[in-house]
């Protein structure tokens, strides 16, 4: 796994996300990641961009998600899983595209929780 997990599940979102949105999807997703560790802001970006919103629900969904692993570290992913989805339903507003994005995030954290755990 990269050494950003967020990265890494923004990428895996944006790949599973792809055949939907068009594969320019990836490319804004790194773009979204590039301008997130770099001196420019996001008002850089259009703000309606799937790729910010991705790379925002996963970052809001990582620090969800070790939030609840530093309160439960022997918790069962699906315990986790339920905290996050009920976490990210409570802070992202509910549209379609946004619920879309937020159930693909927790499957890529839930599914490296996984690999983690393996």
């Amino acid at each position: 796994m990269d050494d950003d997990p967020v990265e890494a599940i923004a990428r895996a979102a944006a790949k599973q996300l792809a055949p939907e949105y068009g594969p320019k999807l990836e490319v804004d997703v790194e773009a979204a990641l590039y301008m997130r560790d770099s001196d420019r802001g996001p008002e850089q970006f259009d703000p309606v961009s799937i790729g910010v919103l991705i790379v925002s629900i996963a970052t809001l969904a990582w620090m969800i998600y070790s939030d609840h692993r530093k309160k439960a570290p022997s918790a069962a992913p699906e315990v986790i899983e339920r905290a996050v989805r009920s976490e990210l339903r409570r802070q992202v507003d509910v549209t379609p595209e946004g619920n879309k994005i937020s159930e693909v995030v927790v499957t890529e954290i839930v599914e490296t929780l996984r690999k983690d755990r393996k």
